[in-house]
């Protein structure tokens, strides 16, 4: 599934395109890519047909683009093969293409933004804006203190200059849980799943079942300190790509996969101290951790 780094670079590269431009038309091809618009296509078109887009924000795993009059947004959730490309207007259709927006930008004319998904977990919908509850930008690229009400239970993420560094280790510090399983917790912070859960753990040498409540304040902090190293490298590199599922706007792969240290390299060295890296079963997928490293305290 697509995480943050993934879906910021998605986000980042339709906000030149989109932002400013008006909705001139859509076409829905396949009703299941509106399984958040629970209205149905007819009143997804309605409701987004000839409006402006005027921003391209992001929270976590989710994107959204607000239209004119702050009311409402555009919101995308990318599942775990979810594309958003921008094309031509006349292009071709994408194989697994669900959805195409029709829009025309001042500067850069007509353009087709495509909503392809080979596994159908994705989904577009229009949804209500709602304040956010810190007074804070709502995500990513956007300036408002607005968020979608499908987005308002997702926590910020740990790049958002809003997170609440002090409240998530006060959170953390009171469960049981092992840490891994609480780091992919959307509600207590967003944008991480297996991938960036992995690798941060491995860099913070913090095996992944052990209990929040044992991790210090200073582990924590020294935690939040490699998930933010971990992510801003995977953004720099275009996020990670082991198939064609995940691209970027353009259709392009990212290479962060070439950085991985843990997730995906069972049983070769650890570059750290040479021990094969293991693979243990974890919430029906796996984890990647060194067992030297990594031990279990």
């Amino acid at each position: 599934m697509p995480e943050l780094p993934e879906v910021e670079v998605v986000r980042a590269g339709l906000a030149p395109a989109v932002v400013g431009a008006r909705v001139s038309a859509i076409d829905v091809l396949d009703e299941r890519a509106l399984t958040r618009h629970p209205r149905g296509s007819a009143d997804f078109v309605a409701r987004l047909e000839g409006r402006a887009i005027t921003a391209a924000a992001r929270r976590g795993k989710f994107l959204w683009l607000p239209l004119d009059g702050d009311a409402d947004a555009l919101v995308a959730h990318l599942g775990m093969s979810g594309q958003l490309l921008l094309r031509s207007p006349d292009a071709p259709a994408e194989r697994h293409e669900r959805i195409r927006l029709h829009i025309e930008h001042p500067q850069h004319g007509r353009l087709a933004v495509v909503f392809a998904d080979q596994r159908t977990f994705g989904s577009l919908a229009v949804d209500v804006l709602l304040s956010a509850p810190d007074g804070a930008a709502g995500g990513r690229g956007t300036a408002k203190a607005l968020v979608p009400s499908q987005v308002a239970h997702i926590a910020r993420d740990a790049l958002d200059p809003a997170f609440d560094e002090a409240g998530f280790v006060v959170a953390v510090r009171r469960r049981a849980s092992g840490i891994k399983r609480i780091l992919l917790d959307q509600t207590l912070v967003s944008g991480i799943g297996n991938i960036y859960a992995d690798e941060s753990l491995w860099a913070a040498r913090i095996h992944p079942e052990t209990e929040g409540r044992s991790l210090s304040t200073r582990a924590l902090r020294r935690l939040l300190h490699e998930v933010r190293l971990v992510l801003e490298k995977a953004l720099a590199e275009g996020g990670t790509s082991f198939d064609a599922q995940y691209v970027n706007v353009n259709g392009q792969t990212g290479y962060f996969a070439h950085s991985l240290n843990a997730y995906g390299r069972t049983g070769q060295p650890c570059p750290r101290c040479g021990e094969p890296i293991a693979r243990v079963a974890f919430m029906n997928r796996s984890s990647h951790l060194c067992p030297v490293c990594q031990r279990r305290r």
